[in-house]
């Protein structure tokens, strides 16, 4: 409302001086350089609330050595805890910027607020852990860092420029990763163990992928030249080759899903067929290529091969996961408000393997209020995507929220047959949504609509000029 006002005085002299003309051209919609010169100045940030960019350089670290795994690509740079490192200069420099942001602690979201909650509750789950204790609480420690990185996140991304980096690392770090794992691992089923940490696992890996897969796309149509388009064409190629070698079962239902909502977002609202066309023909002959291993696994689960031993271990897989699935069922009875402890169920179970399932394995291990804070938080994703829908956005905005809807969509989906409940993926896509969230209320004078900066009474004075 201030700013209103302060924005109608500026109008209304403009009108009584008849200094220039009010808008570009007749019926445009949008106010002259000369009419919103003054409301652009007033829409500046006021002094000391410039985002510390050491504060940012921070963020964009821990973004790559979360999504890059330097000690895997770096020969020797494993010996540095270079995410412990990164993880507590963030930190500190979280409560540095606290205050000296644009966005105060009083903008932050609800879905940040269900984070933390999650985080207190898993850590009650560590105490009372009847499995191991200390386990648990390492593996919460681990996971409580996406809260830093999340409000860090939301506190100092506030342009579209920064919002694009961070995407950017984390699409380039995964594409990268995809390439490494190929060349070193090509000759292994599977690529099991190829990368360490995050990626070590075939399934984790493939649901990254899937995750990421939509900004790559997104980057290609906003590159502005043939170089930029081929690489990030050729990056998408990588990340689907590597998702193929995985064999990886839900990351491939998962793909189906997102793919079909990306298509629908960026082929046919955005009237791109020729994507379609495009994906499905690169799809197909990638399946024909390297998918060999993800057939013979997809066949398995439905039924074992009388001569085929990979067929075999693919069914006794799907069966060991539907049986855990039962074991998890039991366990969030016998144990419904605070579970086992994070990442404690591999021990109770007794075979040391996760529930398949992203929703029964938070349940299990942090109890059922976990699992409605769960629910909630990726909730409010989607109620920030259905907000950004009804926005007036510029084409670009549009693209990352069309990417970000895939993203989610897939998860949700693949969330079904994965566990990934501590993976940071899924938590930096609702945050990406909050920020263009508080980015589209905060859009200054000059990138609106004249109509819709104006009292009734002035858009009825603007309407005759």
């Amino acid at each position: 409302m201030a700013l209103e006002s302060r924005f109608e005085g500026q109008l209304r002299s403009a009108l009584q001086s008849g200094r220039g003309a009010l808008f570009e051209a007749p019926g445009s919609g949008r106010l002259s350089e000369k009419a919103i010169k003054s409301a652009k100045a007033n829409a500046q940030p006021a002094e000391g609330e410039e985002v510390l960019s050491g504060a940012f350089f921070w963020l964009t670290a821990f973004y790559f050595v979360y999504c890059g795994r330097l000690g895997d690509l770096i020969p020797g740079l494993s010996i540095i805890p270079l995410a412990k490192i990164s993880g507590a200069l963030a930190t500190i420099s979280l409560f540095l910027t606290i205050g000296k942001t644009s966005r105060q602690i009083s903008d932050i979201p609800k879905e940040a607020y269900y984070l933390a909650g999650m985080i207190v509750l898993l850590f009650a789950s560590a105490v009372f852990s009847p499995v191991w204790k200390g386990g648990a609480v390492s593996t919460v420690l681990d996971f409580s860092k996406v809260l830093v990185a999340w409000l860090m996140t939301f506190l100092l991304v506030t342009s579209l420029k920064r919002f694009r980096r961070i995407i950017f690392v984390q699409s380039a770090s995964v594409a990268v990763i995809s390439a490494v794992a190929i060349a070193k691992g090509y000759s292994i089923p599977r690529m099991e163990g190829v990368i360490s940490g995050l990626y070590s696992n075939p399934n984790d890996m493939s649901f990254a992928i899937v995750l990421s897969l939509p900004f790559c796309l997104t980057f290609l149509l906003l590159a502005k030249n043939w170089l930029r388009k081929t690489v990030w064409g050729f990056a998408i190629l990588v990340m689907m080759a590597a998702l193929m070698l995985s064999a990886s079962r839900a990351a491939f239902i998962n793909l189906i899903i997102a793919g079909a909502v990306l298509l629908w977002q960026f082929g046919i609202k955005g009237k791109r067929p020729y994507l379609i066309v495009a994906a499905v023909a690169l799809s197909w002959i990638l399946f024909l290529v390297a998918g060999k291993s993800l057939t013979v696994r997809l066949n398995g689960m439905f039924n074992s091969g009388a001569r085929d031993s990979e067929q075999d271990s693919a069914h006794a897989s799907y069966e060991q996961r539907r049986q855990l699935m039962i074991k998890a069922r039991d366990t969030i009875i016998r144990y419904p408000i605070f579970g086992v402890g994070a990442n404690d169920f591999k021990a109770y179970a007794g075979n040391w393997r996760d529930v398949h399932v992203a929703y029964l394995q938070i349940a299990v291990e942090g109890g059922i209020p976990v699992l409605i804070l769960y629910l909630l938080f990726f909730g409010r994703g989607f109620a920030n995507l259905k907000f950004l829908s009804r926005q007036d956005l510029d084409d670009e905005t549009v693209l990352f929220v069309g990417a970000l809807k895939s993203s989610l969509v897939g998860f949700v989906v693949g969330a079904c047959f994965a566990p990934e409940a501590y993976q940071y993926f899924p938590y930096f896509a609702v945050c990406y949504t909050s920020v263009l969230v508080a980015m589209a209320k905060e859009r200054a004078p000059s990138e609106l609509p004249a109509a819709r900066l104006l009292s009734p009474p002035l858009r009825s004075l603007a309407r005759v000029y």
